[in-house]
């Protein structure tokens, strides 16, 4: 194998590597059928998932949604669904090098 191509696929492994996976967060694995979760959320939750920053798992942005009490008041939900989003991205933004 050319030098140079074997130069270029270490420094694209150190990439991939070391950016992606310096997150402070939490990883979990899918659980279930993700999309048909997805699929029966309330159609004002799922636009909200839609425009997120984060990748939201259809359960526990339900889980939040039914909390904060989206079926009654969906503004008060989408409201504390921006909340938490905006926490966690202030609580990884270092790890980014991002003023938040």
């Amino acid at each position: 194998m050319p030098a140079a191509i074997a130069s270029s696929r270490d420094l694209w492994r150190g990439r991939r590597t070391g950016r992606n996976l310096r997150s402070h967060l939490k990883r979990r694995r899918r659980q279930g059928r993700a999309m048909q979760a997805y699929d029966t959320l309330p159609s004002t939750l799922r636009h909200w998932l839609a425009e997120a920053c984060l990748p939201w798992s259809p359960a526990s942005a339900l889980k939040i949604w039914e909390k904060a009490g989206g079926g009654r008041n969906p503004e008060a939900a989408l409201a504390r669904l921006d909340a938490i989003e905006r926490s966690m991205l202030c609580r990884d933004a270092r790890i980014w090098e991002v003023n938040a």
